[in-house]
């Protein structure tokens, strides 16, 4: 599971064997969520949390759509 960024102790990471929509995963200690990447017409979703604080939620939110780019290319690269 290649981790495509790491900011202020949150870790997103693209799982190789994943599915559509395009998605990233977001840890923070023992805390999870699935986020879609979205795009430039779209901003990123929220689909599932695990474990995460509001406070928590909201930078993992922040974090992905200021890496929308990034991410979106690095699950194009994975899943073509």
């Amino acid at each position: 599971m290649p981790t495509i960024v790491k900011e202020d102790g949150f870790s997103v990471m693209i799982m190789p064997n994943d599915h559509r929509p395009p998605h990233v995963h977001v840890f923070k200690a023992s805390g999870h969520a699935r986020i879609t990447i979205g795009d430039t017409e779209t901003r990123p979703r929220l689909l599932e949390v695990i474990n995460m604080k509001n406070q928590e939620i909201i930078k993992a939110m922040s974090i992905v759509l200021a890496h929308q780019a990034k991410l979106s290319e690095a699950w194009r690269k994975i899943h073509g």
